[in-house]
């Protein structure tokens, strides 16, 4: 079939039996989107850790020499990945429903009619109608054209539109940017490439961020302390007098179980899920988990006006024309005839046909809006070549026309001009001169939320861009009704440099710029992130799709098109900017966070390994038996960490996060070490004091700074994590003094020694004045909100 043929013999689609033929062959494009890892995948990957290797050898060493309590520690690891699997099942649930309501559906003919289906649903040589917006889903070749252009930038880089005429090969992945068509499915399933884009989009990814690099870095540093600190425990506890090889052994499973931050890996990833799920509860699909991570860093959101600051819809508000039109045909008939020859009407088109029917004029030709020239057109046989767009793209600079147009925008309302065209409109040169004939005043709707999702970033600190294709000046008015800073001065992109350094600059300085490309849009994207801001953009149609994709966080409207949703990591599944606040928020909820949290689990990696070495060159019997640090580990880091991981947190999450939680656990792990090891030598030297009541001693300086630190990092203090503390020394007490059940005979504790206990609290008092100038100056070297 030769170009520009149409196929009309193959337009009205497949027939039900056709269709079922080709089912029960397999010929469909029945591809799983995988939104989540499968069950198995999620049980393997939190089981099959290297950490809870590490934890369930050592867990089997104390079942067989025993006893029981001393392998507490490995129930917790239990307990805990049960706890991984059941959130990340949990996440995965409510990503695949949410996925369902996200996906593209696009419009096949079958039998002569169109109906919606899902990507799956599509078979072998089906029908599929094209328009502005639709994503491709499966490859193809075109069989109708009008004026069809396909964005393939998604495929080959290349952000110019392709023009698609009958006969031309189009593939799954691209979109239909301008005009309308049809294209006949060659390649479904597994052999098109929609198949492996859809299934990329939507996967539940773990991939690398800073914040798991981090951890992963400081963990892979601790499992190589491990082998020498074992071997020295070993050898240490074997040199000291009465100590046999049971002993040798629980003494250096105590040492490395504490060294293994294994929770918080898990309470990482535990605070990603619950962040998905209290998302996806408010009807915001998450396509990536490391998008959390990127929204708590977003220090710039480049948002669009339309479908953003304001409604989609837009209303007709009044017709001005130029001149006197005694004698003229009404406008009714140019404004009809328009809206009528595009079969997918833009907003502003759908407005204008709502208020005037049809005249029934011929259409000879027409010409698509386009983001790109920002006029639509249509030639009419007998009544002439008739355009609609911008004033200031149409008409030339310094017109009356065009002035009058700036003049009416600049109240905020969307101005377009209705002319008469020398020469048909897709002609090479076309719109070429256009007569002004009148002015289209559409009002558009501005959302009642706009104003305080933009008070909010302001309070956060945030900066907002509004980059958008419309007037400047009436971009400006919006911004502006919103109370957005220095919307007063809008630029005009056209007027914008195309060195990037230049155009940083310009940014910077600037919040609202009107007329801007989708090319452009990208650039300036590109040009926040060379100046060092994260960026997140937001849009709908299919003139942002470039700039989502570079961003750093893409956040695409529920109702916008099918391939700015392929391509953002957030989709607003209810179109309302007013959940980006709630998207942020949670974001730096789930950092901020795992940062304070980290402070805890790496003070205990730093303490346990100082412990280990230290009590190893000293000789003695190791302190603790592995119930005690199970105890401590339990009440100061553990179960506080699940709450504080789970927290409200609106500070922004900034780079360098490995210096800064070492800054402050680095210092309290030494001092808590080394003020351990301190009580428990000089404890030893007291001849009146037991075994036991010497190894308690030594567990109450322990648990008592490491409940400093604790305080120190649940700052400021709410109600509740006062309560936390509490109820942390509560259940300590409760360990240490009471003869009960999972009292004192348990933990095999014993405070009845006085100068010991005299002893441990005074140390532990030293050592907890420490940490809080540690904490002190740890707060002197942190930045100040206003420069971080």
């Amino acid at each position: 079939m030769s170009p520009g043929q149409v196929r009309t013999d193959v337009l009205v689609g497949l027939t039900a039996d056709e269709v079922a033929e080709r089912v029960a062959t397999g010929r469909t494009n029945d591809v799983p989107a995988r939104a989540s890892r499968s069950v198995a995948e999620i049980v393997r990957a939190n089981v099959f850790t290297r950490f809870n290797a590490i934890v369930g050898v050592l867990f089997v060493i104390i079942l067989v020499i025993g006893p029981i309590q001393d392998g507490l520690f490995g129930f917790v690891i239990i307990i805990n990945t049960l706890i991984g699997i059941v959130q990340e099942l949990r996440a995965k649930q409510t990503l695949e429903r949410l996925a369902v309501i996200g996906e593209a559906r696009p419009r096949v003919r079958r039998d002569g009619a169109s109906v919606d289906l899902p990507p799956n649903g599509v078979v072998l040589d089906d029908v599929i109608e094209l328009g502005p917006g639709d994503q491709v889903v499966v490859d193809g070749v075109v069989l109708a054209s009008e004026g069809l252009e396909l964005d393939e930038s998604l495929l080959t880089g290349e952000s110019d539109p392709v023009h698609k005429q009958v006969g031309d090969q189009v593939l799954s992945g691209s979109f239909v940017t301008v005009g309308t068509g049809a294209q006949q499915a060659t390649k479904v399933g597994r052999e098109a490439y929609a198949a492996k884009l859809a299934e990329e989009a939507s996967r539940f990814t773990l991939v690398e961020s800073e914040l798991r690099s981090g951890i992963s870095r400081i963990l892979k540093i601790v499992t190589y302390l491990m082998v020498p600190a074992a071997a020295l425990i070993i050898w240490s506890q074997l040199r000291t007098e009465g100590t046999d090889v049971d002993d040798a052994v629980r003494g250096m499973v105590a040492a490395l179980v504490p060294m293994v931050p294994e929770g918080l890996v898990l309470l990482t990833s535990i605070a990603f899920a619950v962040g998905v799920i209290r998302l996806g509860r408010r009807q915001c699909l998450v396509q990536e988990l490391p998008a959390i991570e990127g929204l708590a860093r977003v220090d710039v959101v480049c948002a669009d006006k339309t479908g953003t600051l304001t409604e989609n819809g837009m209303r007709l508000a009044r017709v001005e024309p130029f001149g006197e039109r005694d004698g003229l045909p009404p406008l009714s008939g140019p404004l009809g005839a328009l809206a009528a020859a595009d079969p997918r009407p833009n907003a502003s088109l759908a407005a204008v046909a709502e208020a005037y029917e049809s005249p029934g004029w011929t259409v000879s030709a027409t010409a698509p809006f386009s983001s790109a020239r920002k006029w639509s057109g249509a030639s009419f046989n007998g009544n002439g070549n008739w355009v609609l767009g911008a004033p200031d793209v149409l008409l030339p600079e310094g017109s009356a026309e065009r002035a009058e147009a700036e003049r009416v925008g600049a109240s905020g309302l969307r101005v377009l001009l209705l002319g008469r065209s020398d020469g048909a409109v897709d002609a090479v040169t076309a719109p070429g001169t256009v007569e002004p004939v009148a002015l289209v005043i559409l009002e558009q709707r501005v959302r009642p939320e706009a104003a305080d999702t933009l008070a909010y970033f302001a309070e956060q600190r945030v900066e907002v861009k509004v980059i958008s294709g419309d007037n400047a000046v009436s971009v400006g008015a919006v911004a502006a009704s919103l109370h957005l800073p220095q919307a007063e001065a809008p630029v005009d992109a056209r007027r914008l440099p195309d060195d990037r350094a230049e155009l940083a600059g310009a940014l910077e300085h600037g919040t609202v710029f009107g007329r801007v490309t989708p090319g452009q849009k990208r650039s300036m994207v590109g040009a926040l992130q060379s100046r060092g801001h994260t960026v997140a953009m937001t849009g709908d149609g299919v003139n942002d799709v470039l700039a989502l994709k570079d961003a750093d966080i893409g956040v695409a409207m529920g109702s916008g098109s099918p391939a700015t949703r392929a391509v953002a990591q957030i989709v607003l599944l209810d179109n309302s900017f007013a959940t980006l606040p709630h998207v942020v928020a949670e974001g730096r909820r789930v950092i901020g966070n795992i940062e304070r949290v980290a402070n805890l689990f790496l003070a205990k990696t730093v303490y346990s390994v100082l412990l280990a070495i230290l009590i190893g060159l000293a000789a003695v019997p190791f302190p603790f038996l592995p119930r005690h640090l199970t105890l401590i580990g339990s009440l100061t880091i553990g179960i506080p960490a699940f709450f504080l991981a789970l927290a409200p947190n609106t500070e922004r999450a900034r780079p360098g996060f490995v210096r800064r939680v070492l800054r402050l656990a680095a210092p309290s792990g030494v001092i808590a070490g080394v003020a351990t090891v301190v009580t428990y030598l000089v404890a030893r030297s007291d001849d009146t004091a037991t075994a036991v009541q010497q190894s308690t001693a030594a567990v109450v300086t322990l648990y008592l700074i490491a409940t400093w630190v604790l305080v120190v990092v649940a700052r400021p203090f709410e109600w509740w994590k006062i309560v936390l503390v509490a109820a942390s020394l509560a259940a300590f007490c409760y360990a240490l003094f009471l003869p009960v059940l999972f009292g004192q005979a348990f933990w095999q504790l014993d405070p009845g020694d006085t100068s010991t206990m005299v002893l441990a609290v005074v140390v532990a008092v030293v050592g907890a004045a420490l940490v809080e100038v540690a904490a002190r100056i740890d707060r002197r070297l942190e930045p100040s909100p206003a420069t971080a």
